[in-house]
């Protein structure tokens, strides 16, 4: 990858659906040449997907919490990916440094719901505990969902 390759991956984040000719324009190449490094790019895996972003309030899930998951013991990170995945409310997670064995994102419909998903988390086998935030307003995001 070169600067330009960078910068043709700057424009698609921006707008996913912007036009070649367009982004040739910004980047200082024609529209076929964007294409084919765009091609070349989804070809070698660097550009895995293009998506649409929708306000997940549209969908009905207006609330977000952080949750820290504590567990007893030693947990493999395939455990508790199996833990997981089994609680759809579960958008985001990962294993982290520090007290917490992971943190996890959790989107729902409201407070009752996210309860719900947060109960469903704590039951599973090698759960010790959880620590919750609620998101009241979003400051940056930059995190493609």
């Amino acid at each position: 990858m070169d600067a330009i390759d960078y910068r043709i991956i700057d424009q698609l984040r921006q707008n996913a659906r912007a036009g070649y000719g367009d982004i040739g324009d910004v980047v200082g190449l024609s529209a076929s040449a964007v294409k084919r490094r765009v091609d070349k790019l989804v070809a070698d895996k660097v550009i895995r997907a293009f998506t649409v972003q929708v306000d997940p309030a549209v969908d009905g899930l207006a609330v977000e919490a952080y949750v820290e998951l504590f567990c007893r013991g030693t947990v493999a990170p395939d455990e508790l990916r199996r833990i997981l995945s089994t609680v759809p409310e579960v958008i985001d997670a990962g294993t982290v440094t520090g007290e917490a064995d992971a943190i996890v994102r959790i989107r729902s419909r409201d407070i009752q719901s996210l309860e719900d998903a947060l109960e469903r988390v704590r039951v599973a086998p090698n759960v010790d505990h959880t620590r919750s935030a609620i998101i009241l307003s979003r400051l940056v995001d930059r995190v493609q969902d």
